[in-house]
């Protein structure tokens, strides 16, 4: 299982019992929030989108949205989403469970958008559709092994 994967990862930072494990889905950006009752902004949702040679993996604020002008102008490229096989295949997550920790494709790159610095702590999925971990941001930028901080989305008015 994927979340066993992300568990096993954890553990060379002493936080593999910090995962949380929900008796309900967790899978979407509302489903999660609900299960932890907060606010559906402080979901960190990991989006996955196609390059040449393998992806790029985007972790943003539940609330935040892609500007594909910013994406292009950032990555020189058209923001074209996974399909839910390629998601799999590349980061090894299925979606409803994607997340940046335990990826270990060579061609899967990890950037964190801005959107998710408005918050103290944010919770990311951990490898399944029930799960999360609650994390600052730049605990989460040094665990996902992000390359950047990118600022690639639009947040509501």
């Amino acid at each position: 299982m994927s979340i066993e994967k992300v568990r096993k990862y954890f553990e060379k930072f002493g936080l593999e019992n910090e995962i949380w494990e929900f008796p309900v889905s967790s899978a979407t950006v509302a489903l999660a929030a609900k299960a932890l009752n907060i606010q559906e902004a402080r979901i960190c949702k990991t989006l996955s989108f196609k390059t040449e040679d393998g992806c790029i993996l985007i972790c943003a604020a539940g609330d935040a949205r892609i500007d594909n002008k910013k994406f292009k102008n950032r990555f020189g490229l058209k923001a074209k989403m996974l399909d839910s096989i390629q998601v799999e295949e590349y980061t090894g997550h299925k979606i409803g469970g994607v997340c940046p920790f335990a990826v270990e494709k060579e061609n899967v790159k990890v950037f964190c958008d801005v959107s998710l610095k408005r918050f103290e702590t944010v919770f990311p999925a951990c490898g399944s559709s029930n799960s999360a971990i609650e994390l600052t941001p730049e605990k989460l930028f040094e665990y996902s092994n992000s390359l950047d901080w990118v600022d690639v989305c639009n947040l509501p008015d």
